[in-house]
């Protein structure tokens, strides 16, 4: 097999509705190609949570809009990956502070790194500049048509280790806005996927 710079994890866990917006990867893999010089897998690879292969991926992510209940094989392995070094992409389908997945993921992130751990972080973050630069984080069609909290979030929420971000969370519903047939992404004036390539090269250490 070709060896691959970059390969696309979601993580599959017991609770909630982890399988969303199922054509987002795609996308995403096709602007990396489009726009770096990345090896890409062309294929999601969906890895459960409780499996120590996930370990070894370059960069996850997980999303959904339900209850968030990790096993404690689940909890172990996510701690394990975010202290070792890995990089997680968290979105709130429900593009809200309040609702079921925020609070119940929130909780989860409190249990294994402190209530204190997740922080907003500023919108000069490098995180903005890794490929493309943004003024902070790009806004969604669900948040200006005002589906979810009526709130357009200006800003992302992370967990840092050793100046890095290790947990990204997003309350924007990313994965709704990259989700769509690829033969669309003509139409769009500015591709919004560009985002995600920043995300990416963020993760691999760019």
């Amino acid at each position: 097999m070709r060896p691959v710079d970059f390969y696309f994890t979601r993580l599959m866990h017991e609770s909630g509705d982890w399988e969303v917006d199922i054509r987002m990867p795609s996308n995403v893999l096709n602007s990396l190609v489009e726009y770096t010089t990345l090896r890409v897998d062309p294929a999601e690879r969906v890895i459960a949570l409780s499996d120590p292969k996930m370990l070894e991926a370059p960069f996850c992510y997980l999303a959904g809009h339900k209850l968030v209940q990790f096993t404690v094989a689940e909890r172990r392995n996510f701690e394990r990956y975010v202290r070792g070094g890995g990089f997680v992409f968290v979105d709130d389908c429900n593009h809200d502070i309040d609702g079921l997945f925020a609070k119940s993921f929130e909780a989860e992130l409190a249990k294994m790194f402190g209530p204190k751990a997740l922080k907003k972080i500023p919108n000069s973050h490098p995180l903005y500049s890794s490929f493309f630069t943004f003024d902070g984080p790009p806004n969604t069609g669900a948040e200006l048509n005002g589906w979810g909290d009526d709130l357009v979030h200006d800003y992302l929420k992370a967990i840092e280790m050793n100046g890095r971000v290790r947990v990204l969370y997003s309350n924007k519903d990313y994965g709704c806005e990259w989700d769509y047939d690829f033969r669309n992404k003509r139409f769009l004036a500015v591709d919004n996927t560009r985002f995600a390539v920043n995300i990416i090269q963020y993760a691999l250490g760019a």
